[in-house]
């Protein structure tokens, strides 16, 4: 499983884009733009609060489990050695 970021689909849903989000959440507009433009992106408890906070949603609603062969290719982590 891999967590995937719904955080483009919720602000779209509350009508706020990007750099909204960024100013009220106080989070720079690079790293909204990396979480929109990737779901799978490496992103802080902090910085999903920040956004959740913002979005009037509890973190979890912008978080989703998807089976790592259900995710995009390019968004795969490597397999672990020794398994």
């Amino acid at each position: 499983m891999l967590l995937r970021l719904r955080v483009s689909e919720v602000a779209q849903e509350k009508k706020i884009g990007m750099a909204k989000l960024s100013r009220l959440s106080d989070i720079s507009y690079k790293t909204v733009q990396k979480i929109f433009r990737n779901p799978y992106h490496d992103a802080s408890v902090s910085t999903i609060n920040r956004i959740a906070r913002v979005l009037e949603v509890p973190a979890t609603d912008l978080l989703e489990d998807v089976p790592q062969d259900q995710v995009p290719e390019k968004y795969r982590l490597p397999p672990i050695i020794g398994r």
